[in-house]
């Protein structure tokens, strides 16, 4: 079979997948990508691979695996495919070990025609036959030909998969459906092809809208409007859920789409016979169908959409105001604006631009912030409020904390007013007048008039306390947040303390001494020293390591040089009960070190790129280099306790990979 445009080739295939760990199975997938010329940097894939799996597990259930990614380390849309007599983890609903691994991988700019290949695929994955015939072929080939459909071509993403099912007007129940999951190639297909299969089992009728890589074919109005109930299977915000005001709804993960999706759709046609849910009952936040979601949670939900709206606006515009100062000193910031005295051969014009325009960015953090925790909670009708109410927490110096608030309070009165019974002709104005107005209205006046002045006198004092900080205070605040950089790597609690930092970094003004700038000191370097150490760890005694974690400990040093903590998540998850308190120690001594040799940055990334930008740089480095070290020791320690190294002549000398070795 020709692999001109083709998914897969024979030697993708790998019908007796020999590892019995599940990184090392993906390692060898990956080789075979790598060989035949799909992918260009196996340990860039892997890492990519890695960490789609730290979002969600890829177990489907039924010995069904689907690890994927998109990459831009993956030259076309292509698939490996693995059968392992003895099973892997990977960590399936059902706990069954999967004997069928398909890895996708796809480019960070696939064409939509070889996307749509791939969401065929993840639809056929829910059809035992198929499965069925994957299991039992003797031949690569033959399973190569399954695999890319023979001669029929792909199936369209978001063609029906039950042409037999209800479709006349008056047939039976009318449902619609949105599904979407973080990378959009797999489970997005694969939770529209089970609901509509469960609904042809119903009985009912069924439009799903896959919003996924392969593009996304808008709902038709009409359907919408037509529709009895709503499902919604996702991981990720649904576009233009306003769209389905009016409508019961069934929200859940895309994993529930494809795992219980009778138990959905029973849920939304015992809804429909409730009856209406009334106006807006589609703008509540998501609930995972079958159980609420715990109100910390959703908090955490909705300020993480916040901070990851706001950390473009963080690095861009701090970045350019920290260029600007080191390249025109701190007085910079008194410059006169750039408009008509701008002089093209002056240094100090070129400083004052970077400077002005990196404070235009750093002027949208907070209303972004406020915007888009509003958006979370309300969707769409709540963004109006969230932005303004942020603007004005800026105005009235409420900073950070203000714009929390208001993003709070803007996204918990929009889902409020979504709930009012109104008559219907006022209905269909609701989202784009009423609730705009009164809720900028409410918040304006909350902020203004009743809590900005208090959360400005908060944040006043806070700076006041960073300006202050010395001695045991600076470097009991360095330990707390080294521990946070560390604990989740990436994550949440990680996320607080960069956006602490960052909000902090917004009130330094020019003070080349301020206490905040400390503060951003200490949580870069404590975010940096994760995967040095393990970079560290690898090298010095890589017999304690398998194969992949000694590559990944190669990335892992560019990674934490540029302030990526991310590249510690391979080993976290490989063994997180010796990595993560390993790495919280590393980053608390360097977040401790950091505040008590006092030393600054203005930049809020950059790792050792931005060391001109940072104050006392070789106290600095010493405290990175500690942290480093510490990492390093405690991990080779508790690696080394009761467990064996690695053979050395585990390794094969022509690269091949280890099997079945302890580590």
């Amino acid at each position: 079979m020709s692999d001109n445009g083709s998914l897969i080739t024979p030697a993708l295939v790998d019908l007796h997948l020999a590892p019995a760990d599940k990184a090392e199975a993906l390692r060898a997938l990956g080789q075979r990508l790598v060989a035949e010329g799909r992918v260009t940097d196996l340990d860039g894939f892997l890492a990519d691979v890695a960490a789609r799996e730290a979002q969600a597990p890829t177990g489907l259930g039924d010995g069904i695996a689907v690890p994927h990614c998109r990459s831009v380390h993956v030259t076309r849309p292509s698939l490996a495919l693995g059968r392992s007599s003895r099973g892997l983890d990977f960590d399936a609903p059902d706990g069954r070990p999967a004997d069928l691994v398909l890895v996708i991988a796809a480019p960070d700019g696939a064409d939509d025609v070889h996307l749509q290949i791939l969401a065929s695929l993840a639809r056929r994955l829910m059809d035992p036959a198929f499965t069925g015939a994957l299991r039992t072929a003797t031949d690569p080939s033959v399973v190569a030909a399954l695999v890319d459909g023979g001669e029929a071509g792909p199936v369209p993403a978001d063609a029906p998969a039950t042409p037999d099912a209800p479709d006349a007007p008056g047939a039976g129940p009318r449902l619609v459906a949105v599904t979407s999951c973080p990378t959009g190639i797999a489970h997005t297909y694969m939770a529209a092809q089970a609901l509509e299969l469960a609904a042809a089992r119903a009985g009912a009728e069924i439009r799903v809208e896959t919003q996924g890589s392969a593009g996304s074919t808008p709902l038709d109005p009409a359907v919408i409007a037509a529709a009895d109930a709503v499902i919604l299977a996702h991981d990720v915000e649904v576009r233009d859920r306003g769209r389905f005001t009016g409508k019961p709804v069934v929200d859940a993960g895309v994993k529930a789409g494809v795992n219980r999706a009778d138990g959905l759709v029973a849920e939304a046609l015992a809804l429909a016979a409730a009856g209406p849910a009334g106006p807006g009952a589609a703008a509540a936040a998501p609930v995972p169908a079958g159980r609420p979601e715990h109100w910390a949670r959703r908090l955490r939900g909705w300020l993480m959409t916040g901070v990851s709206h706001m950390i473009p606006f963080v690095a861009a515009g701090g970045l350019l105001i920290a260029l600007g100062f080191a390249i025109g000193g701190y007085g910079i910031s008194s410059a006169p604006s750039v408009v008509g005295h701008f002089d093209w051969t002056s240094q100090q014009s070129w400083a004052a631009l970077l400077f002005q325009v990196g404070a235009a960015a750093f002027g949208f953090l907070v209303p972004v912030l406020s915007g888009y925790i509003a958006y979370a909670i309300a969707d769409r009708a709540a963004l109006a409020a969230g932005v303004v109410g942020g603007a004005i927490s800026v105005t009235v110096g409420a900073g950070f904390l203000g714009g929390i608030v208001s993003g709070l309070i803007a996204g918990l009165l929009v889902r409020w007013i979504a709930g009012w019974k109104v008559p219907r002709p006022v209905a269909g104005i609701m989202p784009v007048v009423v609730t705009p107005l009164l809720s900028v209205a409410v918040v304006g006046f909350l902020m203004f008039v009743v809590l900005g002045s208090p959360i400005a006198s908060a944040m006043n004092a806070l700076t006041d306390w960073l300006n202050g900080l010395s001695g045991t205070n600076a470097v009991l605040l360095g330990l707390l947040l080294g521990a946070m950089m560390a604990f989740d790597l990436g994550g949440p609690l990680n996320k607080v303390a960069y956006t602490f930092a960052a909000g902090a970094l917004t009130t330094a003004g020019s003070a080349p001494d301020a206490g905040s700038l400390t503060v951003m000191a200490a949580v870069m370097a404590a975010g940096m020293t994760p995967p040095l150490g393990l970079a560290l760890a690898t090298a010095v005694r890589g017999r304690l390591f398998t194969r992949e974690e000694r590559e990944n400990g190669k990335a892992a040093w560019v990674l934490g040089a540029s302030f990526i903590t991310e590249g510690a998540i391979p080993f976290a998850a490989a063994d997180p009960l010796r990595v993560i308190p390993s790495a919280m120690a590393g980053s608390m001594v360097a977040g401790g070190l950091t505040m008590s040799f006092g030393s600054t940055l203005r930049a809020p990334h950059g790792g050792i790129w931005v060391l001109p930008l940072i104050g006392s740089p070789v106290l600095y480095l010493l405290a990175i280099g500690a942290g480093t070290v510490v990492t390093a020791g405690l991990v080779l320690l508790l690696k080394g306790l009761g467990r064996p190294p690695v053979p050395a002549d585990a390794a094969d000398p022509a690269g091949t990979l280890l099997t079945g070795t302890a580590v």
